[in-house]
């Protein structure tokens, strides 16, 4: 499968549904993007899951590695950004991690700063701000995502609309493809040290 490609894998748990991309680095290829409705089965099919996109004997030819790090599901996004990790460190590959708010932002095309926010029954809204970068070249954060108690105080923060950080999977992990070719056209280095799963208010530490 590999010929002579070295190759970009993309992963996305932040729902209850895994997405995994492939990308050559090299070349025109088609991207490969598939998504596996798992819910709890995550833990126990994952592996299996990736290797349906990309076998075992061919992440040799990987070159770089992207995974969306949250907010989502804690548990989720914790096992693949694990595995990335790993495969990062083993492998000594970049691995860019993108919060998966960003990568939404960034399918929704947002014309100015906007809250998107994900409600949590009984807790609060998780919300970060998201607009275009100066120039309009690309996508910014201008705040993390973190707990917030309600629509009233995020707009008391900054009056910025709202709307909901609503994941598409295949879109997104097409989104975070794209954003690490980017990065890999650059030649931006990438260490997987700093990746870490973030939910709700802060990075947890894997």
């Amino acid at each position: 499968m590999t010929g002579s490609c070295r190759w970009l894998l993309a992963l996305h748990s932040s729902t209850a549904e895994l997405g995994v991309g492939l990308r050559c680095l090299e070349g025109s290829r088609p991207d490969r993007i598939a998504t596996f409705p798992l819910g709890r089965a995550l833990s126990n099919r994952l592996l299996s899951c990736v290797e349906e996109v990309l076998p075992a004997e061919d992440w040799p030819a990987l070159g770089r590695l992207a995974v969306a790090t949250g907010p989502g599901g804690f548990t989720g996004t914790r096992l693949t950004v694990v595995l990335a990790r790993t495969l990062a460190q083993q492998l000594s590959l970049p691995l860019d991690g993108v919060s998966s708010f960003l990568l939404v932002a960034r399918r929704l095309a947002l014309s100015a700063p906007t809250w998107l926010v994900q409600e949590l029954p009984r807790r609060g809204l998780v919300a970060g701000l998201y607009g275009p970068a100066d120039g309009g070249d690309g996508m910014v954060e201008l705040r993390q995502p973190r707990l917030h108690a309600d629509a009233a105080a995020l707009a008391a923060l900054d009056p910025a609309p709202q709307r909901p950080a609503a994941v598409a999977v295949a879109e997104d992990v097409a989104e975070l493809l794209a954003l690490a070719h980017q990065a890999h056209r650059a030649g931006r280095e990438a260490p997987w040290q700093p990746v870490l799963p973030a939910y709700p208010t802060a990075p947890v530490g894997v």
